[in-house]
């Protein structure tokens, strides 16, 4: 087991990590619209937060050996079901082609007031066969 740590994503609030990886799969713990540099809370509208979310997202699946076209499962928290198709618009600007299993998750609240948060489960660089090594 192998748990990341990486500068270019918001460091954890509490007691857990950013992922962890184990045997070519890492297991990405819930981000939110952070931005990693200033750790400033970005409540800007729901397509911003979902577009700072999604880079977080990403920051933390290059620094496991990973990348968005490794994404095998998404859970997307959504503190209010209505803003979905603004959120899903936003999601699939930034996945294109490549489309992940997803669960949505409508909740009342989320922390700080953010109106999304995404954990992600992908395919390791390690996880690949040689064929499949670009």
């Amino acid at each position: 087991m192998r748990f990341i740590s990486t500068e270019d994503a918001p460091r954890p609030g509490g007691h857990y990590s950013q992922a962890v990886v184990h045997q070519g799969v890492v297991y990405v713990a819930g981000q939110l619209p952070i931005v990693p540099e200033t750790g400033e809370k970005c409540l800007g509208t729901v397509e911003e937060q979902t577009e700072r979310t999604l880079l977080n997202l990403e920051a933390v699946l290059k620094a496991a050996g990973s990348g968005r076209d490794r994404v095998l499962r998404v859970t997307v928290y959504v503190s209010d079901i209505s803003l979905w198709g603004r959120i899903n618009a936003v999601y699939a600007g930034f996945f294109g082609d490549h489309r992940p299993a997803r669960t949505v998750v409508p909740t009342r609240d989320l922390h700080y007031g953010f109106l999304v948060e995404i954990d992600a489960v992908a395919a390791t660089d390690a996880g690949r066969t040689e064929e499949q090594q670009p």
